[in-house]
């Protein structure tokens, strides 16, 4: 075959299968069973690197993503240098946030973890829903980062004006502050070398005919507040102690959440967006709960998202099934749910019409089942999830990072033979 018709042969297969997607996802039947590659450090594992290597070597982190899609062939990807490789940022930047291998003597190959705590104060409310850009500036990063403390020192520019701008150019002389703007430049030099490396990967697999399955990411205003501001245990008690300054919160986020969103998206040239979720679900809220502190502000993202032409796709981590016909309240043919362990047959039938189902492969099965039991379970989805089309298999929360390399390819190869 020649050049000139590998390159025809890639640039169709890559309108196949971004065909096969959108098709999926607005509520059509495929000319086959789509899936997605999702996954943190298994890309890495499956080509024998450890967890460090992954998040520090952003070419052999590349080239074990180049030898999974074109082995396992999926009809999308989601990047997996965004998800993992930023272990020299943090590094400059003495990140607080995570726990992450081979760093204060873990081993090397364990995945990183979030460190729960609380990054804002509850009699801090005020403060950020009055200006969120300074408090994000002087107080969030300061806590989050070591390197940056002295930005603490920074000018209040709301209050700062005509001469006085001039005069607080001052406090970037100061030694400290001089530091912590130089660290900065280092982080963004180092992100710089990860994303020329990630956008090189993307551009090698798309010649190859694959496209991306996400082009940004974004966040639930409750996760936002839960996650990243309040910590869990803030976040718990203010549902009962301080309610209208949580719900107050949330209302500015649902416009800061998707105005972020939407930037990143437009700037990688895509429609898809992938937005995982912690907090709202069966266990850790009442419907009530639910109904009145997490839907109502993530429907006004996921509008504001679908408007803008963006493909959401939700991860409902956990179990959801409760919340079907809550959830089910958005345009049709316009959303994707990616559900952990909520049952998919009942979210079929509560969703057929409106929403995209994605997933839901349990990682236990891929962990420690046999490619026929993948091959099986597979099976049962396609005949009822998959009818009628809308459906879109992956695994339970995207590949697992011990998964069985067999059982993974079971699943994709399986979704080959699912014509429709």
């Amino acid at each position: 075959m020649s050049a000139g018709s590998q390159l025809t042969s890639a640039s169709a297969l890559y309108e196949q299968r971004q065909k096969r997607l959108i098709d999926a996802i607005e509520l059509r039947e495929p000319d086959r069973l789509p899936t997605i590659l999702f996954s943190h450090f298994w890309v890495a594992r499956y080509c024998g690197m450890t967890c460090r290597e992954a998040m520090y070597d952003y070419e052999g982190l590349a080239a074990a993503t180049r030898k999974a899609v074109v082995d396992l062939e999926p009809d999308a990807f989601h990047p997996v240098h965004a998800l993992v490789a930023f272990g020299p940022t943090m590094e400059v930047l003495d990140y607080k946030q995570l726990e992450w291998p081979g760093h204060k003597g873990l081993s090397d190959n364990v995945p990183f973890q979030y460190l729960d705590a609380q990054y804002m104060a509850a009699d801090e409310y005020e403060e950020y829903l009055l200006d969120p850009t300074g408090f994000m500036l002087h107080k969030y990063m300061p806590r989050i980062a070591g390197a940056l403390e002295p930005l603490s020192q920074l000018p209040m520019y709301p209050g700062v004006l005509h001469t006085r701008i001039i005069q607080s150019m001052e406090a970037y002389a100061r030694p400290e502050v001089r530091r912590a703007l130089e660290t900065l430049i280092r982080a963004g030099e180092e992100i710089q070398k990860m994303r020329a490396v990630q956008g090189r990967m993307v551009e090698e697999l798309k010649d190859l005919g694959f496209p991306l399955a996400a082009h940004g990411t974004s966040h639930a205003p409750f996760d936002v507040a839960a996650d990243y501001l309040r910590g869990s245990k803030g976040a718990m008690l203010d549902l009962f102690r301080n309610k209208d300054k949580l719900l107050s919160l949330m209302d500015r986020l649902t416009i800061l959440i998707p105005r972020a969103g939407i930037a990143a998206v437009k700037a990688m040239g895509g429609n898809m967006i992938f937005i995982p979720l912690h907090w709202g679900l069966d266990g850790f809220m009442s419907p009530k709960q639910f109904t009145t502190f997490f839907w109502p502000q993530f429907q006004k993202v996921l509008l504001t998202l679908i408007e803008a032409g963006i493909y959401p796709h939700v991860l409902w981590e956990g179990d959801c099934t409760t919340r079907l016909e809550v959830i089910k309240d958005v345009p049709p043919g316009k959303c994707v749910y990616f559900f952990e362990r909520t049952n998919m047959f009942k979210a079929k039938e509560a969703l057929r019409g409106t929403v995209c189902i994605r997933g839901n492969v349990p990682a236990s099965m891929l962990i420690a089942g046999t490619p026929n039991d993948v091959r099986e379970y597979c099976k049962k989805l396609f005949d009822v999830v998959g009818d009628g089309g809308g459906f879109i298999l992956d695994a339970g929360v995207g590949v697992p990072d011990e998964a069985n390399p067999d059982n993974v390819l079971a699943m994709y190869q399986f979704a080959k033979e699912c014509m429709y």
